[in-house]
């Protein structure tokens, strides 16, 4: 049976159910299924696969802060004497820790805009990408003998797109803390006895 609205599936499902279960005699003849009830196993996967990305989306980014991180405590050590002088000269710690804040939130602002622009435009052009890298390769990446797809499904939600540019852009202005603070406990004194 075919409808013209695929979600109203299951409640035509129940209904012709029901209308079976009334004559008793056609009860045990026939089972009526929807579309969603049998193919449950192919969207289970879906779920989970949506799941996994997530997962791999998360440690992508877990790594692009640890990089960030990284480069701040770098930077803090390659700048300790600066960072002492600056206090010498009267800057007071929190105005330090403010300073490594602003520069790594702006780092995490440019790294999370060029991500998403670039994800964008990849999602919205997936079926032009794919044919050129094909070209390129000389070889089919989505052989329909193997997959039971011959191209890349691309649906993009605007509101998971920008939940994820925010969650990356609050992850990367708190990955500055630590080093934010470790720039403001420098003492001067001790910092520039070995310069």
């Amino acid at each position: 049976l075919k409808l013209d609205d695929l979600f109203k599936a299951d409640l035509v499902t129940t209904q012709l159910q029901n209308q079976l279960q009334t004559q008793s005699q056609l009860k045990d003849d026939y089972t009526v299924k929807s579309w969603s009830e049998d193919n449950a196993s192919l969207f289970h996967a879906f779920k989970m696969e949506k799941v996994m990305m997530f997962i791999v989306l998360g440690l992508i980014v877990f790594v692009a802060l640890f990089n960030l991180v990284a480069s701040l405590v770098m930077m803090v050590k390659e700048k300790t004497a600066d960072i002492a002088i600056l206090r010498t000269l009267g800057m007071s710690p929190s105005g330090i820790s403010k300073t490594f804040i602003i520069q790594g939130s702006i780092i995490g602002i440019f790294g999370t805009l060029l991500g998403v622009i670039l994800g964008v435009l990849l999602a919205t052009n997936v079926e032009n990408i794919v044919p050129a890298i094909e070209s390129l390769l000389g070889r089919k990446i989505f052989d329909e003998s193997v997959f039971y797809i011959s191209e890349i499904p691309s649906d993009m939600h605007i509101p998971e797109v920008v939940m994820i540019a925010l969650a990356s852009l609050v992850a990367s202005v708190l990955a500055t803390i630590y080093p934010a603070r470790r720039a403001a406990a420098i003492q001067p004194a001790e910092s520039l006895r070995y310069e």
